[in-house]
């Protein structure tokens, strides 16, 4: 690793001791190789949660752009029970 750069961690003992018994196990030949596994784990999680914000948000600005009336609550709640009736008497349907 020629770009590595040495740092140091103060973990919980209980944190510590999952990945000593990692490396125990074989699941990874040093705690480094556990550490730097976990920061990808991370890393790609954080990429995700980015990803699903930005599809959240353009879901958002597509509702906002969308032309159609908006509906008021009570109209809201008759589609959605609509809605939910034709779901249910489609799952009720016979094979």
């Amino acid at each position: 690793m020629n770009n590595a750069e040495k740092v140091s961690v103060t973990m919980a003992r209980e944190q510590m001791q999952a990945i000593r018994e990692s490396v125990e196990a074989g699941e990874f030949a040093t705690t480094s190789e556990a550490m730097r596994d976990a920061v990808r784990v991370w890393q790609r999680q954080r990429l995700e949660d980015a990803q699903r914000l930005e599809a959240m948000r353009a879901r958002i600005h597509r509702s906002i752009d969308d032309p159609r009336p908006s509906l008021s609550l009570e109209e809201a709640e008759a589609e959605l029970a609509r809605f939910i009736e034709t779901e249910a008497k489609g799952s009720n349907a016979a094979p």
